[in-house]
């Protein structure tokens, strides 16, 4: 497979006994490299025996470099969640002491905004309070060549890892990029409109008048919105629905603004401004009207649902 310097990334891990996290890695699809090696810790170069014996602070960890077009830092890090105890202190496995610690340690200020998103909601999951270290990379020394690919050439070595995992799907995840991708990714009304509470002009966007069976998911995260289902010809010229896929996606809250008294609706993922919510909908279908910004928006046709990734929402359309 073939990499393109400008697309590769970098993450470090630590997750336990590297072993078994870098040959684990190293199966995801979209990983190009996975070194084992020792990181954060108070001296240089340590040995595998300064690590264990000399209290130098270090903790395994794996150097990750990743695709960023196969794989983001959002999924890249449900895997990694997949195969650590994140309220398990200096404990992973079999493997006791602070060189076993778990931590992810960043390189920029825009990993750590996706991090920080990501470790809220997994901390969803567990009635413990995390031990995970999320904290910027301060050094990383390669271990030594006997411990790279390890598993590879022990087959039969230890490993606390269910290295299967790694063939496993994840669960959807929809996160909030850096500010600095939002506006590298947008077009400069895409960005008003979802970052400043912009408002396109009536009738002007196409998917106003579009009636083709499909999604439309918020053009920041991707996160699926609605359905169009729930669409209907409102008169008012914005893309109008009856309601949201879900209610969890979207957020309301009250909007004072132009000397008018509304309900904002934003993303749930994305914190995008989306438009406003109405009650002047139809009576029979609950009386709502989401009248949504089209550049907010990105549609997905039904027969492209499964091939990116929307497969599982196929149901609303039975």
């Amino acid at each position: 497979m073939k990499y393109t310097e400008d697309n590769i990334e970098t993450i470090y891990l630590a997750g336990g006994c590297f072993w078994g996290v870098e040959a684990y890695m190293k199966r995801i699809r979209g990983v190009v490299s996975a070194i084992s090696g020792y990181a954060n810790g108070n001296t240089e170069n340590p040995t595998y025996e300064e690590v264990i014996h000399n209290n130098t602070n270090h903790a395994e960890t794996v150097e990750i470099k990743y695709d960023k077009n196969k794989i983001d830092l959002a999924s890249l890090l449900l895997y990694y969640f997949k195969i650590i105890d994140p309220t398990s202190l200096n404990k992973q496995g079999n493997d006791i002491g602070t060189q076993y610690r778990v931590g992810i340690f960043y390189i920029n200020n825009n990993q750590l905004e996706i991090i920080n998103q990501l470790v809220k909601k997994e901390q969803k999951k567990y009635k413990k309070e995390f031990v995970l270290e999320v904290l910027p990379l301060e050094n990383f020394y390669k271990a030594e060549d006997y411990h790279q690919d390890y598993l590879a050439k022990n087959p039969n070595g230890y490993c606390h890892v269910d290295l299967s995992l790694a063939d496993e799907d994840i669960e959807n995840i929809y996160i909030r990029p850096s500010d600095r991708e939002i506006k590298e990714r947008l077009t400069k009304d895409q960005y008003e409109i979802t970052q400043n509470a912009g408002t396109e002009m009536p009738f002007t966007h196409e998917y106003n008048d579009l009636d083709e069976e499909g999604i439309y998911v918020d053009i920041v995260t991707g996160q699926p919105l609605f359905s169009s289902q729930d669409k209907y010809d409102a008169g008012c010229g914005w893309p109008s629905f009856t309601k949201p896929i879900d209610m969890e996606v979207i957020k309301e809250k009250p909007d004072h603004s132009r000397n008018m008294v509304r309900t904002e609706v934003l993303s749930e993922s994305g914190d995008s401004h989306l438009g406003h919510v109405f009650e002047d909908g139809p009576r029979d279908q609950g009386g709502l009207r989401y009248c949504i910004n089209g550049a907010a928006l990105r549609f997905v046709a039904l027969e492209d649902m499964e091939e990116e990734g929307y497969g599982y929402l196929m149901k609303l359309f039975k």
